[in-house]
């Protein structure tokens, strides 16, 4: 499986409800598209995290570059200060922690 975990930290609380309508449109493009297998999402205040699992590299790049998910990537400079990225492959969908400890050790980091 390839996993891709991401965090945003946003420039302000306000900016979660477009942040949560952007989740939402993201989230039915991702169960629709091929070798989708499983995405969750968690945060509060600044700070949210998304996980999302893959069959394929491919099948990641494709939901990526396209539909809603594209669509709310031209909005990040807006609605973030920093975007925090790390895909990896495994047998096992880490939990939470797993995911913050990865974010804070692997992570590309974008900042605005």
């Amino acid at each position: 499986m390839v996993i891709t975990v991401t965090s945003i930290k946003l420039r302000s609380v306000w900016y979660f409800f477009r942040l949560s309508l952007f989740g939402y449109k993201i989230q039915k493009q991702a169960k629709s598209e091929n070798g989708f297998i499983k995405m969750k999402n968690t945060g509060f205040g600044y700070d949210h995290f998304t996980l999302s699992v893959w069959q394929s590299e491919a099948d990641l790049k494709r939901f990526a570059r396209s539909g809603e998910h594209s669509a709310a990537m031209k909005h990040t400079r807006e609605l973030a200060s920093e975007v925090r990225t790390y895909t990896y492959t495994s047998d096992i969908i880490p939990d939470w922690k797993k995911v913050k400890q990865l974010l804070a050790e692997k992570a590309k980091v974008l900042k605005f």
